[in-house]
């Protein structure tokens, strides 16, 4: 279960820099500008501006590359097959990455002001 929580984490973590995180502000741009122009894989480009400015989307990718290459929870914890996991570590990052985002973005709406 330990596994499985620091693997979500991770993935928030990775999709949290790469889709709000200043320092792919560079690589964003060139992305944005490259999908709007006439350039060779334009289709590519544009798909790219789409998944990095969504973080569900992006966290979809983060837990397909995590299944094939680092780790496979539900291949691990459900005995699911191993490319059939691959698919379901998507979903699985996507949904978690969804959900503590949820919270986190609930927290700062609902935080306390200074106000009295």
């Amino acid at each position: 279960m330990t596994e499985l929580v620091v693997w979500s984490l991770i993935a928030y973590g990775m999709t949290n820099i790469v889709v709000y995180g200043s320092i792919f502000n560079g690589p964003r741009e060139m992305i944005r500008k490259w999908s709007e122009g006439e350039y060779l894989f334009n289709g590519f480009a544009t798909f790219l501006k789409n998944m990095t400015a969504c973080p569900m989307c992006f966290a979809t990718w983060i837990g397909f590359f995590f299944g094939i290459f680092l780790y496979s929870p539900v291949h691990e914890l459900l005995g699911v097959t191993k490319i059939a996991s691959w698919f379901f570590d998507g979903m699985l990052a996507s949904g978690s990455v969804w959900a503590i985002n949820s919270i986190i973005e609930w927290f700062e709406q609902n935080r306390p002001t200074n106000n009295h």
